[in-house]
């Protein structure tokens, strides 16, 4: 069996985690829990970084960190993955669906600069769609497959709709955009350390920020807003959000890795489109110029998406499709959609995510394109 994205684990992690087991400190009191913000901050550049236990969970702190209200609208694109909208409707907002580049497979930035001055009107500083008169409360970018759109663009309508940045940067860990990390761009960005992600904590997240103020609610909030360290008095609805210190050790591990690994990403990427670049009507996620990314999750386009789907999967060489738009999906099929040609529908139809684990080998890598090639 081939697998499509599984941890590389292969430095201290067991070490570190038997120290924490030795120790005691397994919960997240511990202090390899701040290591690994302090290590996030560094590798990324931002001020500040807060740990969490998931992805998820730090999209929906981020949305608490700004104020997001009931029924506000938060601009997100139409392919992501699920987590992306979840954390949006636990904090009792909706999306506003933006379709996607038919190339870079990113938000369309020229789309949504269009529809916005179309669409919505300006008012006390706040920015609100005529159709339903509800306030848009921020802009979420997905960087979606470690990929990075026009950002350059995303500020300056974020700058003159009054609309804050959070960036979405769960799959993008290593990717730059003009030499300033993902993540680091908006007020807030999160990663996720999935098991499937390029670096892993098994589950764990982390915002990052350069606002010390967002930082120190984001960690208090994380910890069910206590307020004394010796009594159990809390100021407000706070959340058992903290990252755990077992799983933290784990990240710190990783991250010593971390240049090992994103190099062979990039072998791996660079591998594939060697391979199969010529091969029937295969094509690659565009990258614009000035985006380094991080490769992450290796997908290809190409008619015979569903045959070579089945094909891989029946020789156990595990591949599996994109993401269903989330238009698509019953529980947003309801909410505002800013599209002209719907390519979100025509990329999910055919891109399939290939075998992208960065302890792969050569032969396993020639297995896969070799079987690729059959089918075409």
């Amino acid at each position: 069996m081939i697998p499509l994205s599984v941890p590389h684990i292969f430095g201290n992690e067991a070490k570190y985690v038997q120290e924490c087991i030795e120790t005691g400190w397994v919960s997240s009191a511990g202090a390899y829990v701040t290591k690994f913000e302090e290590v996030m901050a560094e590798y990324t550049g931002a001020k500040y970084a807060v740990a969490c236990m998931n992805g998820t969970a730090g999209l929906h702190l981020s949305l608490r960190l700004i104020n997001v209200k009931r029924d506000d609208l938060i601009i997100c694109p139409n392919i992501t993955f699920i987590a992306t909208l979840n954390a949006v409707t636990y904090a009792c907002a909706r999306p506003l669906l933006v379709d996607v580049d038919t190339k870079t497979w990113q938000m369309d930035m020229d789309l949504l600069e269009r529809k916005l001055e179309t669409e919505t009107y300006q008012e006390g500083g706040n920015t609100y769609l005529k159709s339903s008169k509800q306030k848009i409360a921020a802009i979420m970018p997905v960087n979606v497959l470690g990929n990075i759109g026009d950002m350059e663009k995303m500020l300056s309508i974020a700058k003159k709709y009054n609309l804050p940045i959070i960036e979405d940067s769960t799959e993008s860990l290593g990717s730059f955009y003009k030499g300033k990390h993902s993540g680091t761009f908006g007020k807030l960005g999160v990663f996720s350390f999935n098991g499937n992600k390029i670096i892993t904590t098994g589950g764990g997240g982390m915002i990052v920020t350069d606002d010390e103020e967002l930082a120190k609610r984001g960690k208090h909030l994380s910890t069910q807003a206590k307020i004394s360290a010796h009594e159990y008095i809390h100021d407000e609805v706070g959340y058992n959000y903290r990252l755990v210190n077992v799983l933290a050790a784990i990240g710190v591990a990783q991250m010593e890795n971390f240049d090992k690994v994103l190099k062979r990403k990039h072998e791996i990427d660079a591998f594939y489109k060697a391979e199969l670049q010529a091969v029937g009507d295969i094509e690659f996620q565009e990258v614009l110029d000035g985006v380094d990314p991080n490769y992450w999750l290796c997908t290809i386009r190409t008619s015979k998406m569903r045959k070579l789907l089945q094909y891989l999967n029946e020789r156990k060489i595990i591949s599996r499709p994109f993401w269903m738009p989330m238009n698509q999906l019953n529980m947003f099929k309801g909410d505002p959609y800013f599209t002209d040609e719907n390519h979100s529908a025509h990329i999910y139809e055919n891109c399939i995510s290939i075998p992208s684990s960065s302890n792969l080998s050569n032969e396993q890598l020639e297995t896969v394109v070799k079987t690729i090639k059959e089918v075409y």
